[in-house]
């Protein structure tokens, strides 16, 4: 018999976990689920369940993160071009509700995370970011479906409209079994792509923020796995964001300062990873599955959104806590500009590299 190392026992012990508790929430809910239980059926110890997890919500989260991670890595195509705003809403409409327990006779594992994320305004403060970072993206993705989108034309509130639209079904579906009709929801969203919300960028503050510090630093290039997309990407070029999930909105200003051709890599950092982080890997696993069945990929495909605090550390950031927000641009395999505070994100993504070489050349 192979003797398993340390790790890969760990590992082992977390997948039975992780593989109890699914079923232990499914056949019970979250509130009657039992962490004896737990690990009654997972045939380790409660000592055991606890060492992988800091209590029945971080663990709780774990499975829909996993349960959604599962279920977007199933192949299912490019989207089509939509014709129209319209179209593109309605197909993310519809993605979204067919996850939702509509009947009242749907067994759904995470048919209490609305409630979960309520009772504790640590997790709901997070999941606001959260919402927010999805409204950006779906905003984005809505403007370059455009051909000709006047300047300064921004999207972001029609997808908060989406947004608030979806979930106050999902509560609904949840609160009055049978009430929600998923055909009306769908064609609420498509007739939000008309609205006139008056949404424009840039927003006030952004003239406020003071520019990026250039530096000539070394990079060692890290590896890592893009939440949002699923699959591994070198860090080794463009603007690097180190984010507290309280700031996770400064990740539109680095996405509308940087040139197009400019990567962003976005790194969500947190005092309370072991709880927190699955949250944001369910959030970005079912966004994917909305927008990759809605808009082509060209619309939205820009971000990477890393999960690893070594990328952190390659950064340079070993404390943070959920108000950071560093970041830093990479060109030619060195750092060459830093900033650090609200405004980081943006400041660095504005910076041009061969302008900060001539401002550090000059001894400036």
């Amino acid at each position: 018999m192979v003797r398993l190392s340390r790790a890969q026992q760990q590992e082992r012990n977390r997948a039975r976990v992780l593989t109890a508790a699914r079923e232990e929430f499914a056949e019970r809910g979250f509130r009657d689920a039992k962490i004896d239980r737990i690990a009654d059926r997972a045939e380790l110890t409660r000592g055991a369940v606890y060492s992988n997890f800091p209590g029945k919500r971080a663990l709780y989260l774990a499975v829909l993160a996993e349960a959604a991670e599962m279920a977007e890595r199933a192949p299912q195509g490019e989207a089509a071009d939509p014709v129209s705003a319209s179209e593109a809403l309605g197909a993310f409409a519809r993605a979204w509700v067919a996850r939702l327990p509509l009947s009242g006779t749907d067994e759904r594992v995470g048919a209490e995370l609305m409630a979960e994320v309520a009772a504790d305004p640590r997790v709901s403060r997070v999941y606001a970011q959260l919402t927010s970072l999805q409204a950006v993206l779906v905003g984005l993705a809505l403007e370059h479906l455009e051909a000709a989108p006047e300047p300064g034309q921004r999207r972001v509130r029609v997808a908060e409209s989406v947004l608030t639209t979806l979930h106050g079904a999902g509560q609904l579906a949840a609160a009055a079994p049978g009430f929600t009709d998923p055909f009306t929801v769908i064609r609420s969203c498509e007739r939000l792509a008309g609205l006139d919300l008056d949404d424009s960028w840039p927003l006030p503050h952004i003239a406020h923020i003071p520019a990026a510090r250039p530096v000539d630093e070394p990079w060692s290039v890290p590896t890592a796995l893009d939440a949002l997309h699923g699959e591994p990407v070198r860090v080794d070029d463009g603007v690097v964001v180190v984010l507290g999930l309280h700031r996770l909105e400064a990740v539109e200003e680095a996405l509308r300062a940087a040139p197009e051709d400019v990567p962003v890599t976005i790194v969500p950092v947190t005092a309370e990873p072991a709880e927190l982080l699955p949250l944001v890997r369910l959030v970005l696993a079912e966004l994917r599955g909305g927008l990759s069945r809605a808009f082509p990929a060209r619309t939205w495909a820009r971000p990477r959104i890393v999960l690893d605090p070594n990328v952190a550390a390659a950064a340079g950031v070993f404390e943070f806590d959920d108000d950071t927000e560093i970041a830093l641009r990479l060109h030619e395999g060195r750092v060459v500009a830093r900033s650090a505070e609200r405004g980081a994100a943006h400041a660095v993504a504005a910076f041009t590299p061969e302008a900060g070489r001539a401002e550090i050349h000059s001894g400036r």
